[in-house]
């Protein structure tokens, strides 16, 4: 039997992590058109959810002054506007996440066509399928991380601003701290397993590319 010539190498986790965020500082400008999209849909995300929460635990104090504001807006205990308003708000933030998603996919695959090249030399060194799997998916999830938080923290803000404005100073005397952190824990939830799962078939594409074809296109 005629011997086998070379073996696939086995790369640690750290190098993988290297790799991306060397990848990342290198097309900084796609990495922040790629975040921008995810902040943008956990801030709607965010702020939908701490308004949400700030109107529930008005609407529950015992305070005259609080009850005539919300009765002048119509938010009242009562109300079926706030009902219809909250579905329709959720139609509208799964459409945000799910262009958040397309976008990312989108994003991660243009990046594996712009990196024929340094796909098919690290396969031609021996690089195993799995270790470029995990370069894709540790850069997507870098940048799904960082956004999320961003976007965690701009929602806030903007929901609180606007609370401010309608309802004035009791949004911070009755600000409904656990409710807002619940609702940060599942925005960062879903803003990672949206940058992960988006990143799945770019990163499959990248690991089945064949490296003598990925070398010989002209870039």
């Amino acid at each position: 039997m005629p011997k086998e010539v070379g073996q696939q190498i086995v790369l640690p986790l750290s190098k993988a992590i290297e790799l991306s965020a060397k990848s990342i500082r290198v097309r900084l400008g796609r990495s922040l058109i790629t975040m921008s999209g995810i902040i943008l849909a956990i801030a709607f995300l965010m702020s939908i959810g701490t308004s949400n929460a700030v109107l529930d635990k008005l609407r529950h104090v015992d305070d005259p002054r609080v009850q005539s504001v919300l009765q002048a807006k119509g938010l009242d205990l009562d109300s079926e506007a706030v009902h219809e308003e909250r579905a329709r708000n959720t139609w509208l933030v799964v459409l945000s996440l799910l262009v958040c998603l397309v976008g990312i996919w989108n994003s991660m695959l243009m990046s594996v066509t712009e990196r024929f090249r340094e796909i098919g030399t690290m396969k031609c060194l021996g690089a195993l399928d799995s270790f470029i799997i995990k370069i894709f998916l540790l850069e997507s999830s870098f940048q799904g991380v960082v956004g999320t938080l961003v976007g965690i923290f701009l929602g806030l803000l903007l929901s609180v601003v606007m609370g401010l404005g309608s309802y004035g100073s009791a949004v911070l005397k009755y600000f409904p701290w656990l409710a807002v952190l619940r609702w940060g824990g599942l925005s960062l939830l879903i803003g990672s397993v949206i940058s992960v799962v988006a990143a799945i078939y770019p990163a499959y594409v990248a690991a089945k590319m064949e490296p003598v074809e990925a070398m010989r296109v002209d870039r």
